[in-house]
């Protein structure tokens, strides 16, 4: 028997269920892992694993791997556009009981807070620099209204932004007039 061979032989199959919304990428998907090797479960019950494409609810107590956005608590979390290899190894490591995260999948860093958590999150100083934010005050100014370095401006944006789960400082005073608006924290 050849290495190849052998190696073909020697692979536990795995069942897969695929859940998605678009049925054209269902069955694309369903196709590659068949190709790969794969046993394509039609019932999640039936699966050892679950492959969930994007926004599809996820499959209670089934190891699952998401493409694209998706459930941010899945043991796999690859990026929507994730090779077959990618997908294959992902497959194999969450059905051994690993977690796989691809960096670009999980590149928003931390999860963002319930709204209603935002105000006893956000220090008394975080919800200063939050203020002088929204009148749109360089890190400079912001540093001398509020006596502080600029390196605790800079800390302290970094936290906002993050408790917030926003990137841009648009996004951030977006946010505190929702919020403001909303009374959810008083600026």
């Amino acid at each position: 028997m050849s290495n190849a061979a052998h190696k073909l032989t020697s692979r536990v199959l795995i069942r897969v269920a695929v859940q998605g919304v678009n049925p054209g990428r269902r069955q694309a998907l369903s196709k590659m892992l068949v190709d790969a090797g794969y046993l394509v479960s039609e019932a999640a019950d039936a699966a050892d694993v679950v492959l969930v494409d994007g926004d599809c609810p996820p499959t209670e107590h089934k190891p699952t791997v998401v493409l694209g956005a998706g459930d941010r608590d899945a043991m796999g979390l690859l990026p929507a556009n994730a090779d077959a290899s990618q997908i294959d190894a992902a497959l194999r490591a969450v059905a051994a009981g690993l977690i796989v995260r691809s960096p670009v999948a999980c590149e928003a860093g931390f999860s963002q807070l319930r709204e209603s958590d935002a105000q006893s999150l956000l220090t008394q100083r975080e919800l200063e620099v939050l203020s002088v934010l929204i009148e749109g005050l360089t890190n400079k100014a912001i540093a001398r209204r509020l006596n502080i370095s600029l390196h605790t401006v800079k800390f302290h944006i970094e936290s906002v932004f993050r408790k917030l789960g926003v990137r841009t400082r648009a996004e951030a005073v977006a946010k505190a007039l929702d919020l403001r608006h909303l009374e959810t924290i008083k600026l």
